[in-house]
């Protein structure tokens, strides 16, 4: 089984309420090898939200207590960011996830490059936070970039 971010599932969950629906994410479920997550309202979030960023380094650093997630207003949610890539990594689990597919660049979800933490739309090497728990416990994660050359190993 195969966990997929929501929003590539064409759910409207992103922080300003769109999606980013991707036809072999949609396929993948349709075919029932696919199950939707969404990290941050796992974590407590609601839709609309304010943008966040990690600051001072990325998802690993966040979970080594070294980097935080800031929304632009400044307000702290390294801990919902957290919970939500825990929460992830428990449902992971208890479906068996081999591969997870995540949306590029997100704080939660960013598998290869997420921003900078400057909040000027600059991106950087890095991993989200869910997305480095996930890895960290051994869980391949899969960049919705990489779906093309990757869609004939499911």
């Amino acid at each position: 089984m195969i966990l997929v971010s929501s929003c590539l599932a064409g759910n409207p969950v992103r922080y300003n309420g769109t999606s980013c629906m991707n036809d072999i994410v949609q396929k993948l479920i349709d075919e029932k090898k696919a199950v939707p997550v969404c990290p941050e309202l796992l974590g407590g979030f609601v839709i609309p939200r304010e943008p966040a960023e990690i600051i001072g380094g990325d998802g690993f650093d966040v979970l080594d207590g070294k980097a935080k997630v800031i929304e632009c207003s400044g307000n702290d949610v390294t801990e919902l960011y957290i919970n939500g890539a825990r929460k992830t990594l428990e449902m992971a689990k208890e479906i068996k996830a081999t591969h997870v597919i995540l949306k590029e660049y997100s704080p939660s979800c960013g598998s290869q490059k997420i921003y900078n933490g400057e909040f000027m739309g600059k991106r950087r090497d890095g991993a989200g936070v869910t997305a480095a728990l996930l890895a960290i416990n051994g869980i391949k994660v899969v960049s919705e970039q990489e779906l093309e050359n990757w869609k004939d190993e499911v």
